[in-house]
């Protein structure tokens, strides 16, 4: 056999995308070895260690033969990036060579190799292991480092394999006499690895909510954000304890689900940045001020998921708000109202999930002691109005509280008694206020988690107002000069107020209570 054809796959977008890998030999010509299929430099140089690999593992290396060798991998309009495809390719040389028999249909192969043959861990190994079982492959064989990663998926059998050789020895066909005899002694298979199961972990977290003294304005706004997925802005001067409640607050959201889990992980396994095989918490992202339009929202020649996807199901911490590049606000619009982000480049387009709840921290002023009793303000008025310019008006709309933080008294600063609620109280009514959202939103025609995703349309079915208080509504509204975007999600937030209540229907001080946390006029 002088052609083979066995399969692979790398990441696209956040999804994997199967890859055939074929080999085809012209024996008795000058040596040429070619790769075909728009491969980047990581895959061109598989040629190279596939060659030492085979040599290293006791196969006749493809180099030292007076042979063409041409590798192409498809679809060939597909850019291949990664060391994803070099098990692949140096399985289907061995094939072509007739070196070893094997059958490759239904089966996937992953893995860098090492020039001693040794295979060395990828990136993206769970969602490469689903787009396999989606395609209707039964097995992959996979580094075993990333085995119990892709074990993660039901549906196909997982190989863990640590060398070439290992893998070799458990696909090789044995040839057999006519009486049914071995010719050759049987080799050692790999045994599959067991499904890994979703375990959640208790983690013990080191800053307690009652760790926290005072801000217990700001601790009311948190909890509502958690109960409900809505952004949180929070205003102070700095060192009253924002970063603190901010890095607390993810500790009161709702476990990930078990979809969620897979969901994330696949993310971060993609990026490059799972540390465990699983991501059970709600993600924390905290990018620097400085972090570029790209690194936030994600983009490149080929798109890749900036922070608004890597927090995903969690929490995106923007600290010192104002100071991020302008760019890169405005261009927290889409995913801050649709919960996706959508990057077209030359090369194609791409459409991320980015279902996060924003939570920033900023200054009132750039010296930050605007309204500090203590501290004289420094700020010139051209300054104050530049600052104050720097958050458009349609991002202050999308965020749904808005909370001061001021300073606290040196007092309760040294006193050694608990200060409010601890973490685990106010995590159970975030609970019980979200599970009564489920129940309400079964009967939704799309799937809806949090009151923050309802549309006005379903704001009339699952959040209706009495007469009385959608007068009030009006009113208020009229005075505070509300867009139609805040007088709606001023509807939503009320709705999350009297779900951490317990309450049917939204009274007026339900209302009264989600008009307190929107920016006045003046702000």
């Amino acid at each position: 056999m002088s052609f083979s054809r066995v399969y692979a796959a790398q990441p696209h977008m956040l999804k994997g995308k199967v890859v055939t890998v074929e080999v085809d030999i012209t024996k008795g010509t000058l040596h040429a070895f070619t790769m075909v299929g728009l491969p980047d430099k990581a895959v061109d140089e598989a040629k190279d260690r596939m060659s030492s690999a085979l040599k290293n593992s006791g196969f006749n290396s493809p180099k030292n033969q007076n042979q063409k060798i041409v590798i192409s991998l498809s679809p060939a309009d597909l850019k291949k990036e990664g060391a994803y495809f070099d098990l692949a390719i140096a399985l289907s040389y061995l094939l072509s060579a007739e070196d070893i028999d094997f059958n490759p249909e239904g089966r996937i192969f992953l893995g860098e190799l090492s020039l001693n043959g040794e295979l060395r861990p990828i990136k993206g190994v769970l969602p490469l292991t689903q787009a396999a079982k989606r395609e209707g492959y039964k097995e992959i064989f996979v580094p075993k480092a990333n085995a119990e990663e892709a074990a993660l998926v039901d549906g196909i059998t997982v190989y863990g394999a640590n060398t070439l050789k290992e893998v070799v020895d458990h696909i090789y066909k044995i040839k057999y006499d006519k009486k049914g005899n071995p010719l050759e002694p049987e080799r050692a298979k790999i045994i599959p690895q067991p499904k890994t199961q979703i375990l959640k972990k208790d983690k013990i977290h080191t800053i307690d909510f009652s760790d926290i003294r005072g801000q217990e304005g700001a601790k009311r706004g948190l909890e509502i954000a958690a109960a409900g997925g809505h952004n949180i802005a929070m205003s102070g001067p700095p060192g009253t304890g924002k970063t603190m409640l901010a890095r607390v607050f993810s500790h009161i959201l709702p476990d990930l689900a078990n979809d969620d889990i897979l969901e994330v992980t696949g993310i971060h396994s993609i990026v490059g940045m799972l540390e465990d095989n699983l991501i059970t918490e709600s993600p924390f992202r905290s990018p620097h001020h400085t972090a570029s339009y790209v690194a936030m929202i994600g983009g490149g020649a080929n798109p890749k998921p900036g922070e608004v996807t890597l927090a995903h199901k969690g929490v995106l911490f923007l600290d010192e708000f104002p100071e991020f590049e302008k760019r890169v606000l405005e261009a927290l619009r889409q995913p801050l109202e649709d919960n996706v982000v959508s990057i077209s480049r030359a090369r194609g387009s791409a459409l991320f999930p980015s279902n996060f709840i924003l939570v920033a921290a900023m200054n009132p002023c750039p010296c930050g002691n605007k309204g500090n009793k203590q501290k004289a303000c420094i700020c010139k008025q051209m300054d104050l109005d530049r600052y104050a310019r720097k958050i458009s008006g349609p991002i202050i709309d999308r965020i749904d509280i808005w909370v001061t933080v001021g300073a606290v008294d040196y007092d309760k600063l040294s006193s050694t008694e608990t200060h409010g609620e601890k973490t685990e109280r106010i995590k159970e009514r975030v609970m019980r206020a979200r599970n009564i959202q489920e129940k309400r939103f079964k009967s939704a025609t799309r799937v809806l988690k949090t009151n923050s995703e309802m549309n006005v349309k379903e704001l009339n079915t699952f959040a209706p107002l009495a007469d009385d208080v959608k007068n009030l509504l009006n009113q208020s509204a009229e005075r505070l000069q509300l867009s139609a975007r805040a007088y709606h999600r001023v509807i939503k937030l009320a709705r999350t107020i009297a779900d951490l209540e317990s309450a049917e229907h939204i009274s007026s001080s339900h209302i009264l209570e989600a008009l307190q946390y929107r920016p006045r006029v003046n702000q």
